[in-house]
């Protein structure tokens, strides 16, 4: 110990003056930055302001247009990936029609619906704050009301429209009129905007629960029946459902269904995928606002952040019940319609992390879209990262994967921990007496026949480290602040295991998180499994980072004691589901397991130990699947959470189910 304080007094002036000269040379290169930035920005504001640039609009529109479209092929990677796309719409095409009036109940289901009596009937208030409505898109709105099988609800309109639009009035006073005292319509002094008339309509509401209708928008005449059963079956105090955008006039001619997961804080603050039909127990605002003024545009990504934090059970519906108006001014058409949105979604998203204790953290927009965030947490010091490298021979593609380590990584607190499996070749061997100089690695030896839970179970006994990063030899870094976006997220309290985005060598991904119960097996598979490195994914979902039920063994980073604390991977799957498994006896934890894009390595698959599709290999996966269905029986009946069930299980693309 005493040998320990001397060597700290005589070297702390060296790391001392090694930790300034860092900071000086990262403070330099950021007024470089700073000065470039403020340079371009003077080049920019003087071209906007030419005249030239202002007359060339037009053929500016048509350029952008043009480029656009390039993108959108671009992102589909190849002459193949724009052929499934246009499979997929064309499947989309079919499913549409199960969706629509199509979907609407019969006579006899809504007289059925109307006559079912729950134990709880709770009352629901509907809040619409009218302004400047087209006619037709207000009676369309209430007629979805009125044509609800539930019937214990309320609609309260606030109306802050101008004089111009003083039939807003006069139709809402027809449709209370015949409603039975249901709906309750109210003329605003003025206009509050859509916090304030939002917040106006609560202050009439009496309702038990409260949903949020916008004035454009239908609802399916089946929503509250599902939402009320919700309520009863699993005590749901927060609900929401899938939806669709739609052309004005026909809820049929439907531009985007969007199937959601259920609910995930990570999913949420990345992205409002919850946005309508909202319907929550009144008392989750104790007291407070409804919705906020100084976030208005984004004031309902707002309020589902803080809602869904003080719900108990909130609750996905997943049907197709709400259908979303898009029209030239609504966000539904164009983000840019609202460009204020933009700045009021990001700061709904930094006060909730501000609420969760996080400090010091970067929320950007992302390639995707505008309000598709990522979210850069702050690193707690620097803990010591273990890297587990199992390994049988395969020289090259060892050498491949510690020296991208080594080579790419902007992290430098991590060992590697090579586990040696009874390799047999004289070039892995003298490989490995080179290893002996490397400082960062250490070379231990399992001799024990091949099983991949086991190895690594031995390799994580060897380690020194805070966190395991499980990765295969096979591998090679991409992005090198790879180790960073992982443990921004393995740090938290709240998750478990942390995932990569993984490519196979031709750029197409070989993982993009997993589903349980995908594949021929029912077992698991990957999401979005090889399609290109430029698509943008379902709704997005290849651009943030988001809630999964599990990740690939072939590079996932945990915390060291709750891999103990949940065994390790159990040794019964030899080869194949053990990272499935392992996620899965996480989330019995309560904890959440994250994929993030934004960690990037290559994967060649399947090159150290082959393809497990035929002879032994086939016979080993298939008995390793009957073992996996058979001890997760209970969750793979439920279906995966953030999957949802009308997409297919026998496609990795988030294809639709089409019925009939």
């Amino acid at each position: 110990m005493e040998k320990l304080n001397d060597d700290l007094n005589n070297n702390w002036e060296a790391l001392y003056e090694e930790e300034h000269l860092k900071n000086a040379d990262l403070a330099g290169r950021i007024a470089d930055l700073e000065a470039q930035k403020d340079d371009l920005q003077f080049k920019l504001d003087r071209i906007k302001n030419n005249k030239l640039w202002k007359a060339s609009a037009p053929l500016r529109k048509t350029m952008h247009f043009c480029i656009r479209q390039k993108d959108r092929i671009k992102n589909c990677g190849s002459v193949k990936g724009v052929l499934h796309k246009i499979a997929y719409k064309k499947n989309e095409k079919e499913a549409m029609k199960q969706f629509g009036t199509k979907s609407f109940p019969d006579e006899a289901r809504a007289k059925a619906e109307r006559e079912t009596v729950f134990p709880r009937m709770p009352k629901i208030s509907i809040l619409v704050p009218l302004w400047n409505n087209e006619r037709e898109f207000q009676k369309e709105m209430l007629d979805s009301v009125m044509n609800q099988t539930y019937q214990n609800w309320e609609l309260c309109l606030a109306d802050g429209s101008d004089d111009a639009h003083s039939y807003m009035g006069e139709i809402s006073k027809e449709y209370a009129a015949r409603s039975n005292g249901r709906i309750v319509y109210k003329k605003l002094e003025k206009n509050e905007g859509i916090s304030g008339n939002t917040n106006a309509c609560l202050a009439m509401a009496t309702g038990e629960f409260i949903g949020l209708l916008d004035q454009d928008d239908i609802l399916h005449p089946s929503t509250l029946y599902e939402y009320v059963k919700a309520i009863n079956e699993k005590d749901a105090d927060y609900i929401y459902c899938d939806e669709t955008t739609f052309k004005s006039g026909n809820i049929d001619h439907m531009l985007t269904m969007h199937f959601k997961p259920d609910y995930a804080p990570d999913n949420l603050r990345a992205n409002n995928y919850i946005c309508h039909f909202s319907v929550f127990k009144r008392d989750l605002l104790q007291g407070t606002e409804l919705f906020r003024s100084q976030f208005d545009g984004s004031q309902d990504h707002d309020m589902i952040l803080r809602l869904t934090d003080a719900a108990k059970n909130v609750v996905h519906v997943p049907k197709l019940l709400y259908y979303w108006r898009c029209h030239a001014t609504s966000v539904a058409s164009n983000i840019e319609a609202k460009p204020y949105a933009i700045e009021a979604a990001r700061g709904a998203v930094a006060e909730n992390l501000r609420s969760h204790g996080f400090k010091n953290f970067q929320i950007t927009s992302t390639r995707a879209f505008e309000t598709i965030f990522k979210i850069r947490y702050q690193i707690i010091g620097s803990p010591r990262i273990s890297i587990v490298i199992p390994n049988k021979d395969h020289v090259e593609d060892l050498k491949r994967c510690i020296s991208s380590i080594e080579e790419k990584s902007t992290y430098d607190n991590y060992e590697i921990i090579v586990v040696e499996n009874n390799s047999e070749t004289k070039e892995i061997k003298d490989y490995y007496e080179l290893l002996k100089d490397d400082p960062r690695v250490k070379v231990v030896t399992y001799t024990g026949p091949f099983n991949y839970s086991a190895i690594n179970n031995f390799g994580v006994k060897e380690t020194t480290g805070e966190y395991i990063l499980l990765l295969n030899n096979d591998t090679q870094v991409i992005t090198v602040n790879w180790m960073e976006e992982m443990l921004m997220y393995a740090q938290r309290e709240d998750v478990g295991a942390v995932g990569a985005k993984l490519y196979y060598g031709d750029k197409t991904i070989q993982h993009a998180g997993v589903v349980i119960g995908l594949g021929a097996h029912r077992t698991a598979g990957h999401t979005h499994y090889k399609q290109h490195r430029e698509n943008l994914g379902y709704m997005g979902r290849l651009c943030y980072a988001q809630d999964v039920t599990a990740v690939t063994g072939a590079c996932l980073l945990v915390k060291k004691s709750l891999f103990e604390k949940v065994g390790g991977l159990d040794e019964s799957f030899a080869i194949s589901l053990n990272d499935v498994d392992f996620c899965l006896k996480l989330r019995k934890l309560g904890l959440l397991n994250v994929f993030t894009p934004f960690a990037e390595l290559y994967h060649f698959e399947s090159i150290s130990r082959g393809l497990d599709d035929q002879g032994e290999k086939a016979e080993r996966y298939n008995r390793e699947s009957a073992h996996f269905r058979d001890k997760w029986k209970k969750e793979l009946q439920q279906g995966d959470p953030y999957y949802n069930p009308n997409f297919s299980l026998d496609r990795s693309d988030f294809s639709l189910r089409v019925e009939g």
